[in-house]
């Protein structure tokens, strides 16, 4: 059970810091919460911000199938393509062997994998590397840079990830958003913010040609550091792709729902 609460716990976090995240993007975006599916969804080309993820708890293949069709509506309905975000732990037995045929049904294909994982962080020591210095996007040219680090770890046009966090005040002040500077390039970012008594570590990107350093891991130790020094916070929550999940565990943090993203079929 304490595995299932973790996971719960999981699509909980992605919800209320998605909500926060997609608001700031947008005061008009798509918000709602439906049966058994929280829509987070502010339509702009930063795919991240575009959000559907089903939320019941031991759902059996016949629900999955009916959520899974609802969801894939909801994204046709939209301008901009994003990612239904599946929880596979809220799943019982019968839905995860249905899963592959039932996105199929359902006119989803499967996009990339990832990991929900949490820690109780015991106070980390204030982080340092060799290479790097620290520090705080308080401006529009530092969220310039973190957006573009974002495009480019993730594979997007720069475009897209400044559509995303451009403007925004709430990554200038609430988030605790470090960029990682080799002299003054700016070469891995990565954030945390608060949200329901824990810190939600968030857009963690290290540039292309910088990776395999320790660079991504240092500037998430940052994140947390000045996050939990803020904030009191102990508990981290966050959700890691293929390239971050080794990386978390020397953090401190353990896996628990494995997710599944899923785009519309071309």
């Amino acid at each position: 059970m304490a595995d299932l609460a973790e996971s719960v716990e999981s699509v909980e976090q992605l919800a209320v810091v998605w909500r926060a995240m997609v608001l700031d993007r947008d005061a008009g975006a798509d918000v709602r919460d439906l049966p058994g599916i929280a829509v987070r969804w502010a339509d702009c080309r930063f795919a991240f911000w575009n959000c559907v993820t089903l939320t019941d708890v031991g759902a059996d293949a016949e629900l999955l199938g009916q959520r899974l069709g609802r969801a894939a509506d909801i994204m046709r309905a939209k301008k901009q393509p994003g990612f239904l975000w599946l929880f596979e732990d809220l799943l019982d037995d019968s839905a995860r062997s249905a899963l592959g045929p039932a996105a199929e049904r359902a006119g989803l294909q499967h996009a990339f994998p990832g990991t929900g994982m949490a820690a109780d962080l015991l106070p980390l020591p204030e982080p340092v590397h060799p290479d790097l210095t620290f520090v705080r996007v308080t401006t529009d040219e530092q969220l310039r840079a973190y957006a573009d680090l974002n495009s480019r770890a993730y594979g997007m046009p720069l475009t897209d990830g400044r559509d995303g966090l451009l403007g925004s005040t709430r990554w200038k002040n609430e988030v605790y958003a470090y960029l990682g500077m080799r002299g003054d390039v700016p070469v891995a970012c990565a954030g945390a913010v608060e949200a329901d008594g824990r810190l939600f570590v968030v857009l963690v990107a290290t540039a292309p040609e910088w990776q395999r350093r320790g660079y991504g891991e240092a500037v998430t130790r940052k994140a947390l550091y000045e996050g939990a020094r803020a904030t009191g916070l102990t508990r981290a929550t966050l959700h890691a792709t293929v390239a971050g999940a080794p990386v978390y565990p020397r953090i401190g943090f353990t896996p628990n729902s494995p997710i599944h993203f899923y785009g519309l079929k071309g």
